[in-house]
C-alpha cells in the first residue's frame, strides 16, 4: 500500500492518538498546516479505501483510528527505499548515509552494539 507524504502526516496522528478520532481532532492534531476539514475528510477518505484507517460513525460524525501498525509502515517505507535504492541491501545503505551526514561516536557506538547482538543472534 502507497501512503503518500501528506496522508503519513494524517497516520501520525492517529498513531499517536490513543482513542479514534474525529476530523476535527485531527486538524487541531495538525493545527501547524493550514489544511482544511474537507482536506482532511479527503485523506482520510483516500486512507479508507486503501484500508489503512477505518471509521465508525457517531452520531453525525465519523471516527478514525488506524487499521496498520506505524512498525508495519516504517518497516514497508524502509524496505522500499533500501530495495529501490541499494538493490535491497542494508551496507551501502548504511555507508552512503554515514558517508554523506557522518555519523556521532555515540551513534556508531550503538552500531556496534547492534551487529555484535545481532551476531549473537539476539
Amino acid at each position: 500500500m502507497k501512503i503518500t507524504t501528506a496522508e503519513s502526516q494524517i497516520m501520525d496522528v492517529l498513531w499517536r492518538a490513543d482513542r479514534p478520532l474525529a476530523v476535527e481532532d485531527v486538524r487541531e492534531a495538525l493545527k501547524d498546516e493550514t489544511w482544511t476539514d474537507a482536506t482532511i475528510r479527503t485523506f482520510l477518505s483516500r486512507l479508507a479505501k486503501k484500508k489503512a484507517v477505518a471509521a465508525a460513525k457517531e452520531g453525525r460524525r465519523f471516527l478514525f483510528r488506524p487499521l496498520m501498525e506505524r512498525s508495519d509502515y516504517v518497516h514497508a517505507e524502509s524496505k522500499g527505499l533500501i530495495d529501490r535504492l541499494f538493490d535491497g541491501q542494508i551496507e551501502p545503505f548504511i555507508a552512503h548515509f554515514s558517508e554523506r551526514e557522518g555519523l556521532s561516536d555515540e551513534q556508531v557506538a550503538r552500531l556496534r552494539l547492534l551487529i555484535e547482538r545481532l551476531g549473537r543472534g539476539e
